[in-house]
């Protein structure tokens, strides 16, 4: 027998909680991993890492916009639960809330769209495939130049490089078995995107709160 409509597990309400609570805990476990090593500490405190979890979230949901939404609800849950923490933690400082609200901003801004390109590398059709795969590894890429061009963490950064090109590689290749038009789009855009997330990330949010 089929279940109520309003205990199945795949309602838009289910699916949203469930996407602020894993926002809530990621954010949570994020802070609680900082200063067990130093690759762990860079690795937790990344924004890509928050990032793949959104598109890993979005790839599993059926509808689009539901994927869309929880990105969002997600990313933002994701911020809340960081900087829950970092208050408890008495680690917030004087400058946290400014800080706290950019990245909500940028969590609101980047959630929909990550949410939207894990959906879109399942579930769609044509071309869009491939370009959402790119937007996916493009972070991880971006990331990895922020933190050799700017911050100088050259050691990490070939980490974040090396599993960008390597996500971006594997992406390819499942575009490619599952029959995705163009599927080579998303090699040849992840790392124009990575250049991208990198301008964006060092003129804006350098800007917004020093960064840099």
């Amino acid at each position: 027998m089929a279940l109520p409509t309003a205990f199945r597990r795949d309602t838009p309400g289910t699916v949203l909680a469930a996407a602020a609570v894993f926002g809530l805990l990621l954010g949570w476990a994020t802070y609680g991993l900082h200063g067990i090593s130093p690759l762990l500490d860079r690795a937790t405190n990344s924004s890509s890492t928050w990032i793949i979890w959104t598109a890993a979230a979005g790839a599993l949901i059926r509808v689009r916009w539901l994927a869309v939404w929880s990105g969002a609800l997600m990313m933002l849950a994701t911020c809340c639960g960081y900087y829950t923490a970092s208050a408890l933690g008495d680690t917030f400082g004087t400058g946290g809330l400014g800080t706290a609200a950019v990245w909500s901003v940028a969590g609101l801004t980047g959630g929909p769209l990550l949410g939207w390109a894990g959906w879109t590398v399942r579930r769609a059709r044509g071309d869009l495939r491939a370009v959402a795969g790119a937007v996916v590894a493009m972070v991880v890429l971006g990331e990895g130049l922020w933190l050799g061009l700017a911050l100088r963490y050259w050691e990490t950064a070939v980490v974040f490089l090396t599993a960008g090109a390597l996500l971006a590689a594997l992406l390819t290749v499942y575009l490619a078995r599952t029959g995705a038009r163009r599927y080579w789009l998303c090699a040849v855009l992840a790392p124009v995107g990575g250049l991208v997330f990198y301008l964006a990330e060092k003129s804006i949010l350098n800007n917004l709160i020093g960064s840099g």
